[in-house]
């Protein structure tokens, strides 16, 4: 028996030395995520390996290999796009005060996009309703690539939408997450594609059955609506009623979405077709979606200057997490980020660190009212030590789903991605940075505004949580690499 034992124990532990070399050797994944994933495998013998093998491994080179080589970058876009957009040698005429983190931008891919007007969505119901009227009005093409797009109200609106224009001959192309969209059944989605548009899953499930994915953990977060080519959605609501704030336990629903005309659309639309050309294995060049009418001349709408960052799993560097911690570490005055989850790591940490210490203001809002406690909990953990460190933290009374950095006087991020380590290393998501002094004080007074339907808490509010809540914010900080 007890030679029976001593294998089994040998066994295991080899089995738990193999799985490390291969998260470190052939995943890649860092030291912390190792860490908290031998912890769950030790502590969890047997299950352990399968909640690995659903959520923790990564994505395979070959997955990698095909994402990257379907992709448009947006530094080989034809003659006829880069006309219209800043080249890298125009960057410090046009940028100077902010040429370092332009250029960090257009290195890691987004081409600086001018003459662009912005326009800000702070609920659901005001964002569906703009775009149904702009799909409404479409003539051409609609690409649509959403996390979440569910089979309820708000999604029957847009998909009868979607559906009557594409029998009106638009030709729409529709992208939804297997996992965001796991509770809206394929026959909502095969409507469209009777009606003669194009649907494809991203990461679909083995032999198509949804509880069999093995790529559960790595999720398309994005949410982009291009439409003729001309305008364009991104930002943080989905298409569901709870977004729209029908759900009663989540509401009030405070969100932030934009709506962008001008040269900015071509990136967002270029996003959409890497998607696209990956999901469906096209192998369209750059010329022959202009030559479709995907990228039509640009009209001078607006002002502001944008570039659009994209990051995932099949990338090893963080590029959304790398440009926040550029914003933040060179802000002068102040930071504001509004954000549903906040679970950094440790350069990020850092970065407000350095912030705080070089005399700038750094205000962080997240929700009172929770979607994963599990995540607030370990959201609380850091931002009792964002509190001792000098960070004005802010609860708002009800759903903060927003996920924006306000930095000084003229910098302004909107997108999908959340402070924590999902957004930054598992999901594919997207940001917008906009250089703009009108839209940065815009944003400041919805900031402002917000902070009516706060309270700050201060070191007191979380000394006087319970000693269980305590020990969940404790244990959960421990496995904050891989939630």
């Amino acid at each position: 028996m007890m030679r029976i034992m001593f294998w089994a124990f040998f066994a295991y532990l080899s089995l738990n030395f193999l799985l490390m070399l291969s998260m470190i050797f052939f995943e890649r994944k860092k030291l912390s995520s190792v860490i908290s994933w031998l912890t769950v495998v030790t502590l969890l013998p047997g299950i352990g390996y399968i909640i690995y093998g659903i959520f923790g491994s990564g994505l395979s080179i070959r997955i990698r290999k095909m994402i990257s080589r379907h992709k448009l970058y947006e530094v080989e876009y034809d003659k006829q796009i880069r006309d219209y957009l800043v080249s890298a040698n125009e960057i410090k005429d046009i940028m100077d005060e902010d040429v370092e983190l332009v250029k960090l931008c257009y290195n890691y891919g987004s081409i600086l996009c001018p003459a662009n007007d912005v326009k800000f969505f702070l609920w659901g119901e005001d964002k569906i309703n703009a775009l149904v009227e702009d799909l409404e009005n479409a003539k051409d093409s609609i690409n649509i690539e959403y996390y979440i797009f569910a089979d309820d109200k708000v999604g029957k609106r847009v998909m009868n939408v979607l559906i009557k224009k594409a029998k009106e001959g638009v030709k729409v192309k529709l992208i939804y997450d297997s996992v965001g969209c796991l509770g809206a059944p394929r026959r909502f989605f095969r409507k469209l594609k009777k009606a003669g548009g194009e649907v494809a899953e991203f990461f679909p499930p083995f032999m198509h059955i949804r509880m069999i994915n093995m790529k559960l953990n790595y999720r398309n977060h994005k949410k982009i609506v291009v439409i003729d080519g001309k305008i364009a959605y991104t930002g943080g609501i989905n298409i569901r009623d709870d977004h729209m704030g029908k759900k009663k336990k989540l509401s009030p629903w405070r969100d932030t979405h934009i709506r962008i005309v001008g040269t900015g659309v071509y990136v967002l639309q270029n996003i959409f077709l890497n998607d696209w050309r990956y999901v469906k294995k096209e192998t369209f060049s750059s010329k022959e979606y202009i030559e479709q009418g995907l990228f039509p001349k640009p009209e001078q709408f607006g002002d502001a200057y944008l570039q659009v960052l994209t990051s995932g799993p099949d990338n090893q560097v963080q590029y959304i997490k790398e440009t926040y911690i550029k914003l933040i570490t060179n802000a002068k005055k102040e930071v504001l980020i509004q954000t549903p989850y906040f679970v950094p790591d440790e350069a990020f940490i850092s970065a407000i660190r350095i912030a705080i210490a070089s005399g700038v203001k750094v205000k962080i809002m997240i929700p009172r009212k929770p979607d994963h406690k599990t995540v607030m909990w370990t959201s609380l953990s850091y931002l009792k030590d964002m509190v001792e460190m000098g960070v004005d933290v802010y609860i708002y009374d009800g759903f903060l789903h927003s996920k924006t950095l306000v930095i000084d006087d003229n910098k302004l991020s909107v997108g999908t991605c959340n402070i924590d380590n999902r957004s930054f290393g598992l999901n594919f998501e997207d940001t917008v940075i906009l250089y703009s002094e009108k839209l940065n004080e815009e944003y400041k007074t919805y900031f402002e505004e917000d902070l009516k339907h706060c309270f700050e808490a201060d070191i007191n509010f979380f000394k006087k949580k319970k000693w269980l809540t305590k020990f969940a914010q404790a244990l959960f900080r421990l496995f904050s690499p891989i939630l």
